[in-house]
């Protein structure tokens, strides 16, 4: 496939930044549904990725009644360069949280619920125990329920992987974000190569477990650097992919270096198809919790 180089970074502050093209915009969020689970949100002193990350997708999944819950608070210990949601010194865990989420998932009616959390960075085991424990109250309140988690790297405390694993999610996702080139100075206190060992290890202890990761492309790599880190996921069997455009929040993280066509996209999700994944979203407004409903039960190719 032919290699694509970058153009220039297009929100720097020195240039303007060009208008978004026509694929990349979406209505304002609102609805019925929308507000009701913005009150449920509200009232039950939850957070979630959707809103903290600034999701360009919160009105279609919210009136889907589908939200990703963020664990741990709304404040990260790490400073990553892409990411809009607050770093900083964070509060004291709640341990209560886990209830209050469960009773949400329970009002909401969901049949598939997300968790993500912040880092903690400052707490032994990275908030392992509050994503098992949600994962047991979500059960005990909706049975049917199935569960996906996206986990940060735990900084490499294994023993906090397996913490969450032995609470039987059915999806575990651990996004990538980037090609390894990028990846220090889009994620400054992570590794690429432990990322891909978390991955690993997660397969290693539990076989049938679908695993999933994602990353997002326009941020500076060429199209032969996003095949290669495709490449190097299914090296460690992980199930389901997805890709989406970076959206810089404001000119103070890192530049948009290009926008990404459609075309190249459905290339991206092709390659990777062909290359053995169940399941690939792959799209301009694509990110890690879209659709995740139907990643779950994706067929083996």
């Amino acid at each position: 496939m032919a290699d694509v180089i970058p153009l220039q970074p297009v929100n720097t502050p020195t240039s303007n930044r060009p208008r978004r093209p026509d694929w990349l915009k979406v209505r304002a969020p609102g609805g019925d549904n929308y507000h009701d689970v913005f009150r449920l949100m509200r009232e039950h002193n939850l957070h979630t990725v959707c809103e903290e990350a600034h999701c360009p997708n919160i009105g279609e999944c919210w009136n889907h009644r589908t939200a990703t819950f963020l664990l741990l608070g709304n404040i990260c210990t790490r400073g990553c360069r892409y990411c809009a949601i607050a770093k900083g010194k964070p509060e004291p865990i709640d341990e209560n949280e886990p209830e209050r989420v469960a009773e949400s998932v329970a009002r909401l009616k969901l049949k598939f619920a997300v968790l993500t959390s912040v880092n903690r960075d400052d707490v032994p085991d990275g908030g392992a125990h509050i994503f098992a424990r949600t994962i047991e109250l979500i059960r005990q309140h909706v049975p049917d329920c199935k569960v996906e988690v996206l986990i940060p790297d735990f900084d490499g405390n294994w023993s906090a992987l397996e913490t969450v694993l032995a609470a039987e999610p059915d999806v575990l996702n651990h996004n990538i974000e980037t090609v390894p080139r990028l990846f220090r100075r889009f994620r400054p206190r992570a590794r690429f190569e432990q990322s891909i060992e978390l991955l690993a290890r997660a397969r290693a202890a539990r076989p049938h477990l679908v695993t999933k990761s994602g990353m997002m492309v326009g941020a500076g790599e060429t199209n032969d650097e996003v095949y290669q880190a495709i490449d190097r996921l299914r090296s460690v069997d992980v199930n389901v992919l997805t890709i989406g455009q970076y959206l810089s929040p404001d000119a103070s993280y890192w530049p948009i270096h290009r926008y990404v066509t459609p075309a190249e996209f459905a290339e991206f999700r092709a390659y990777a198809l062909a290359r053995g994944f169940r399941h690939v979203e792959s799209g301009p407004l694509v990110r890690s919790s879209y659709n995740a409903h139907l990643h779950v039960n994706a067929p083996q190719h």
